[in-house]
């Protein structure tokens, strides 16, 4: 028919003629145009070309808003960059994966050899054993096995496909079903395929990355996917110069987002990256324009205000022609950039008060520093001492040494003497392992704790997601066998596996046995052996024997202290590096000065403590001006295309570097608390502002007795409001709690109690989350214990942030604010859209001399601390301890504000397992005299560690 057509066309022509003949055909929403180029010469007539020619409608992208703090100063920006893109344009058909995968093995080897990287956001990692892990939280690794595995839902997973592992997942989408990356052992049978056959570990992932991205583009042509993104220019020209070879392949021009002085912001700001498919779903309920291919906010202000930022994308009429040229471009429509987005935070400020964080933590860790093997405590959380052996561990432990580089070590060096002691202890340590599986068998609570840990790491790994052998969902844990391995302890792990296999916990077929055919005693056999296969190379494992080497000195601090500079971990002079070889300097003082002067910082050695954070309010307005967590990390390396190797690094780091403290963490409140209880019992009427109690150092009034901090010392005597709070003393509030559970009835009734502080809790902002924009834990008042919950006990738990907006209600006396991060919102050429003001939650209304008593008390709280003269402005606060854990040192808590007679900022100050609440005052002190006096800024910031003062207590 259609050639019918042509020709009745071609014959109603009389003389030399172009005739043009569009004949529009609908494919799935493109319109397809054939077009005929026909002449007739002396009345034949010719057909010179056909072309197919595809119009397809391409958006461009837009660029993202800016973010800038409070006086303008740029957080986040854009920088233009050229990305290397490749799209499928390759003919369907049976050599199709074998042509795509050629042209992806040269491209990914182009990029490499001239300096850069592909990217690398697929959900599976190469661990630092070598082997495939999953890089993402159970829930979004389902969605992701989904897609593997071609579903649109997580329920039509089969049990194999959703417990398969890591390694699984990558045989299936390199086999043949998928993308044929691999080899065939005999070229003449078909099913001798080998997926990854020809390809290291590595380069089977990269391969994998690529093509697992393409297809979340559906392959849909003239679609690009980035293969690498801000590239440099040698890779462009090369790149550019062999795209005969490449078919597919270009060179896109892009912006990348980056920011300034990353580390200081990066759990206020967040970063961007590509869009994950339960975004793309979310973000087109409100914006249909995102695409699979989209840079989208993924944490922090950049997700939150995502719809603000983002900008709106411009579009194109395109026409290629069947071999994918673009033969026209019409109907452009250009992109509006994102809006502007202005902070309260002040970045100075902001990046003071880190380093502030950063050099107490480092100090307190100096304190508490001693040159010995280990402590063995004294049942005082405040009195536990830092080993210098567990220094010289945590090195190790939180990946500061790299432990896989001392196979490759010169012989000469340090490093590879350690590494064939290493060789040496772990082939004793598995002889010992193995003759306990197969002979010995001695109960778990009968072995030597080192092999304890071994036993209990082996029990673990078998379990874990890698390795998939021992199946949790599987096993009876009222077993009367597993309790006797989990809670008794009574029998061996040999005796366990043994159970496990007969009640089959163990999943058979990860051990390359058929359960049908393979008797209990085979399967054991081979699970020993794989076992050991698993422990060969384990990093994990093997960080279990060197702290037994370091343990048992087989490994020593000079040694440890030696390989920090082999690695080039750490610098110092050539003078200090004599003097340290020469034996002049120890290995404790060598480690004791690193950490002083932050060559060593305590987020890496992840020890206690390791992290804090610090909330600086407007008491005015709500508005906050630093929000700090400690440590931080570097967000321009997560941005645009992430660097899987830092992101795994991140989330094996010990110190948490991506976890917000000063939002997500919480714990009890201690002292800090007392001043909601001064309030509850002041309005309740159950103490008058100028009533006195007297503190009998133990409270008998209920059983057991808690006791005032200063009882082994004696007691306080009568104290009024303000001289409880002053003193902090906790009879006084004991009693407090114990009378708001007897209002009313005389009788004590903790619930009736309790319901009083939670309502008063709630007055001050302590019942829910406290208005800031980004990611926040949900608070808990205390629903136990009233006379304990008055003091902060029970189980209170709160956030920093959160005891910032309260200590903000105190100081304003009575306005709770829901904080906020953001000021102002403009368009990109600066013209203002929404001014942001912080929304007032609710007034408390309380008597001036009420507000008086509680003000003053906390006045006198910071008069009564010498480390607190000379400031620039009087200060009132209160400090504040809580115990997490009896076996570690009590967190450390102040909150506070200043100017006393006229506030202007509040400040909360959390350090985490940080000893004493004298610590939290004295960096809040800093960061006040920062704040208020800009000449003391070099003076607080130079230097290295700042040890405690001198006159610091352990006592509340």
């Amino acid at each position: 028919m259609f050639h019918d057509l042509k020709d009745r066309i071609v014959n109603m022509v009389s003389s030399r003629l172009f005739l043009l003949f569009v004949i529009f055909v609908g494919l799935g929403g493109t319109l397809v145009y054939r077009i005929f180029d026909l002449q007739i010469v002396n009345g034949e007539n010719y057909m010179n070309n056909f072309k197919l020619k595809i119009r397809k409608e391409r958006s461009i992208a837009c660029t993202r808003g800016n973010i800038y703090d409070r006086y303008g100063e740029l957080l986040a920006y854009n920088e233009l960059a050229y990305n290397v893109t490749i799209e499928d344009v390759y003919e369907s058909g049976s050599e199709k994966n074998e042509k795509l995968n050629t042209t992806i093995k040269k491209l990914i080897e182009i990029i490499e050899q001239n300096g850069d990287h592909i990217i690398r956001d697929f959900n599976i990692i190469l661990d630092k054993d070598g082997n495939y892990q999953f890089n993402v939280e159970d829930k979004a690794k389902l969605r992701f096995l989904a897609d593997v595995y071609g579903y649109d839902s997580t329920d039509k997973l089969t049990y194999s496909q959703k417990t398969a592992t890591p390694q699984e997942v990558i045989e299936y989408l390199a086999g043949t079903r998928k993308y044929e990356i691999g080899d065939y052992k005999n070229p003449d049978d078909n099913d001798s395929f080998v997926p990854g056959m020809g390809y290291t570990r590595e380069q089977l992932l990269k391969m994998i990355n690529i093509r697992y991205a393409m297809s979340l583009n559906g392959y849909q042509k003239y679609i690009a996917t980035t293969v690498a993104s801000n590239v440099n220019e040698k890779t462009v020209a090369v790149v550019m110069e062999n795209t005969d070879l490449l078919e597919g392949v270009s060179i896109a021009e892009d912006t990348v987002r980056q920011y300034v002085d990353s580390v200081y912001f990066a759990h206020i700001l967040g970063y961007t990256g590509k869009i994950s498919q339960d975004e793309l779903i979310t973000l087109s309920n409100d914006n249909k324009k995102y695409a699979a291919t989209d840079m989208v906010g993924k944490a922090g202000i950049e997700q939150v205000m995502e719809h603000e930022l983002q900008g709106k994308k411009g579009s194109e009429i395109m026409y290629v022609d069947n071999l994918g040229k673009v033969i026209e471009i019409t109907d452009r429509k250009e992109p509006v950039a994102g809006n502007d987005l202005y902070l309260t935070i002040d970045k100075n400020l902001q990046k003071a008060v880190y380093n502030i964080l950063e050099k107490k933590i480092a100090g307190i860790l100096v304190s508490k520093l001693s040159n010995i093997r280990e402590f063995n405590g004294n049942g005082n959380s405040a009195n536990i001492i830092i080993p210098i052996y567990d220094v010289y561990n945590a090195l190790i432990n939180n990946n500061v040494i790299d432990v896989t580089h001392f196979e490759r070590a010169k012989d000469s060096t340090t490093e590879h003497q350690v590494y064939l002691n290493y060789q040496n202890k772990k082939a004793t340590v598995f002889a010992h392992l193995r003759e306990e599986m197969e002979a010995k068998k001695t109960p778990y609570l009968s072995l030597p704790e080192e092999y304890k840990v071994y036993e209990s790491f082996i029990v673990n790994m078998l379990s874990s997601s890698s390795v998939g052998i021992l199946q949790d969902a599987a096993i009876d844990v009222n077993d009367d066998m597993y309790i006797a391995w989990k809670t008794e302890e009574t029998i061996s792990m040999a005796e366990y596996l043994n159970y496990a296999i007969a009640q089959n916990w163990i999943d058979v077929t990860k051990v390359g046995l058929d359960s049908k055919y393979a008797s209990s005693d085979e399967i054991y056999t081979r699970l020993i052996d794989v076992i050991f296969e698993n422990l060969d190379n384990n990093s994990e494992f093997s960080k279990r024997v060197y702290r037994y080497m370091i343990n048992n000195d087989e490994l020593t601090g000079r040694q440890i202290c030696s390989i920090l500079l082999e690695q080039g971990i750490v610098e110092i002079s050539e003078a200090d590096e004599r003097e340290f070889t020469t034996g002049k300097i120890s290995a404790f003082q060598f480690m004791l000065e690193r950490i002083e002067n932050l060559d060593i910082t305590p987020a890496q050695l992840a020890m206690d403590p390791c992290s804090g954070s610090c909330v600086v309010t407007d008491v005015n307005t709500g508005e906050v001006r630093a929000l700090v967590t400690y440590p931080g990390y570097d967000t321009n390396r997560l941005a645009n295309s992430i660097d899987a190797d830092y992101y795994n690094q991140l989330q094996t780091d010990l110190s948490k570097p991506m976890w917000n403290y000063a939002t997500q963490q919480k714990s009890a409140p201690g002292s800090t608390f007392k001043m909601v209880s001064s309030v509850a019992g002041m309005e309740d009427g159950v103490i008058g502002v100028n009533e006195h109690i007297t503190c009998e150092g133990i409270f008998e009034k209920i059983s057991p007795f808690p006791k005032c901090w200063i009882a082994s010392k004696g007691t306080h005597g009568p104290l009024d409001v303000a001289g409880a709070i002053q003193n902090s003393c906790n009879y006084f509030f004991y009693e407090v709690g114990y009378r708001l559970g007897s209002e009313g009835t005389g009788v004590y009734n903790s619930d009736r109690g309790l319901d009083r502080i939670r309502e008063y809790a709630s007055l001050f902002g302590l019942s829910e989350t406290s208005g800031i924009e980004i990611v926040e834990s949900e608070p808990e008042v205390s629903d136990f214990d009233a006379v304990r919950s008055a003091i902060g006990q029970g189980t209170h738990n709160y956030t920093t942030v959160g005891l910032a907006r309260y200590v903000t209600c105190v100081a304003n006396s009575g306005t709770c604010f829901k904080l906020s991060l953001l000021d102002k919102l403009t368009d990109h050429n600066g013209n203002l859209l929404v001014q942001y003001t912080p929304e007032v939650r609710n007034h408390i209304d309380l008597p001036e001399r009420e507000w008086y008593a509680i003000h003053s008390g906390m006045r006198r709280v910071v008069e009564n601390k010498a480390y607190y003269e000379n400031m620039p402005v009087a200060v009132a606060g209160k400090t504040g301890t809580a115990q997490e854990n009896k076996n570690r040192p009590n967190h450390a808590l102040f909150v506070g504000y200043a100017p006393y007679n006229d506030p202007q900022v509040s400040i909360a100050t959390r350090v985490a397992f940080g000893y004493a609440s004298d610590y939290a005052a004295e960096i809040s002190r800093d960061v006040l005299r920062y704040y208020f006096d800009p000449d003391e800024e070099e003076s607080i910031l130079s230097g290295g560690a700042i040890r405690p003062d001198a006159t610091a207590t352990t006592g509340d």
